[in-house]
């Protein structure tokens, strides 16, 4: 059944994720999706009992949005495959929790979680964004990708005794959450779209930090705070931010707000919506060795324009490491053509 949105947003037909999704999370993506048999490991290795679980779990303990619960949500759900051009309509499920959260679940029949908390803090629009942001997850094929962070932190945990073995696979994960911070830029431009409202895609990020009191808060005043983060302090305040990312998935809120202001400013989003994107039957045409070279322009890219005095020290450093990654994934594209 073709369904549309409540008001007159452009739909973004045979949208690829590539179109949104951040060139260091892309790269990636591109390079495991030309692995054959990639997701069907990964899925084995997980097990899709679980996935089935965790369905059934939900389906008896919170509560399905449909045309008689949470109306509003249900519409934000069907909106949002609409937009990106969705196959199938994921379901949304709302859990009773007061922490503020929302993900996206499973493989095969992907669904949608969002909590009370979340819906108590954000108004309509700011929900559109969050509900698009996981069906742009769920477009992506993030879920397959994240199993393997999930599998490999276990593993982690369980050789710990092994010195020289936890450190090479301490240093894998720490890889594997670096990706995972860039696949949340991904899928809040991936919002945006949806949405298709800059303002309160921006508003809902800015709440993750500040609560429900938006009259106490401005969106310009809070994007000076993200550069004061990039740009103050010394060298020893700058090592400290590295830190403080270490087993952490997520970016924090002033770096979203930021990095979703700086795409749309970039001119990417109105292009997109113009209807200047790449479509989803060419997907198998994207080169390794060309998103690669396009996730070191984004590195490089990013530290000449950071301010902060540890990025400038490693820069250097830095720049060895994306040549040596460079030729390792052109040596593997080459094998794989």
């Amino acid at each position: 059944m073709t369904t549309t949105p409540d008001r007159n947003r452009v739909q973004l037909a045979g949208i690829s994720s590539r179109a949104y999704e951040h060139p260091a999370d892309r790269s990636a993506l591109v390079a495991l999706r030309s692995l054959s048999g990639f997701d069907t490991v990964l899925k084995q290795m997980s097990g899709l009992i679980s996935e089935r679980r965790l369905r059934l779990i939900y389906l008896a303990s919170a509560v399905r949005t449909s045309e008689t619960q949470f109306r509003a949500l249900h519409d934000m759900g069907r909106d949002a495959a609409y937009i990106l051009d969705l196959r199938r309509i994921p379901e949304v499920y709302v859990q009773q929790d007061p922490s503020v959260n929302a993900k996206a679940i499973g493989f095969d029949d992907p669904f949608i979680v969002v909590t009370t908390g979340l819906l108590n803090l954000m108004d309509e629009e700011e929900q559109r964004f969050v509900i698009g942001h996981e069906t742009a997850h769920i477009l992506s094929g993030h879920a397959v990708y994240r199993t393997m962070l999930d599998i490999l932190t276990r593993l982690a945990t369980r050789v710990a005794w092994i010195p020289l073995g936890y450190i090479g696979l301490r240093a894998i994960v720490a890889g594997l959450e670096e990706w995972y911070r860039k696949s949340e830029l991904s899928a809040d431009r991936g919002g945006l779209l949806c949405g298709q409202d800059p303002e309160a895609a921006l508003r809902a990020l800015m709440k993750l930090a500040g609560g429900s009191r938006l009259h106490e808060m401005n969106v310009e005043a809070f994007l000076d705070q993200a550069r004061e983060y990039d740009t103050g302090g010394d060298v020893r305040d700058g090592f400290l931010k590295v830190l403080n990312l270490l087993g952490t998935t997520h970016p924090f809120a002033v770096a979203r707000v930021a990095e979703l202001d700086k795409w749309r400013r970039s001119g990417e989003y109105e292009r997109i919506l113009g209807g200047d994107y790449p479509r989803r039957e060419d997907d198998a045409n994207a080169k390794i060795s060309e998103e690669v070279k396009a996730a070191a322009r984004s590195y490089r890219e990013s530290w000449s324009q950071s301010q902060d005095p540890f990025i400038g020290v490693l820069r250097d450093v830095a720049e060895g490491a994306v040549h040596a990654g460079e030729r390792i994934f052109n040596r593997f594209a080459r094998r794989d053509g």
